[in-house]
């Protein structure tokens, strides 16, 4: 038998999870979750999904596409326009490493606590 399972969080560790929630939040236009606090914090989405950040002292970033800390773990999000798209989460924080293994299809970028992150153009 087949478990069937709904994914209904993630939850990445960071040094400040109201700050990474709150890029997120802009990014992404998904709803604060009214109990966030300084030491977890999280967004939801129309249909349940829930993205929390949680407060790891001593956090180290990762330093992709380097290995000496691995990344972990990625979100990919689908968007309309990459270009768009770029230069607001630029605007918003994020970085975007020298290394762009997707073309014009897609692109990498970190969030401000250094998780990398791809965006992909839908029509791609």
């Amino acid at each position: 038998m087949t478990a069937r399972m709904r994914l209904s969080a993630i939850t990445l560790d960071c040094a400040d999870p109201e700050a990474l929630a709150e890029f997120y939040r802009r990014a992404t236009g998904m709803e604060p979750h009214p109990r966030s606090n300084a030491d977890f914090a999280g967004l939801l989405r129309e249909d349940g999904l829930f993205i929390g950040f949680q407060r790891v002292e001593g956090y180290r970033a990762p330093d992709w596409p380097e290995q000496a800390v691995p990344q972990q773990a990625h979100f990919d999000f689908d968007v309309d326009d990459l270009e768009e798209t770029r230069a607001l989460l630029l605007e918003l924080g994020a970085a975007e490493p020298e290394r762009q293994p997707g073309g014009d299809t897609w692109r990498v970028f970190t969030d401000p606590a250094g998780h990398p992150f791809c965006v992909i153009e839908r029509s791609a």
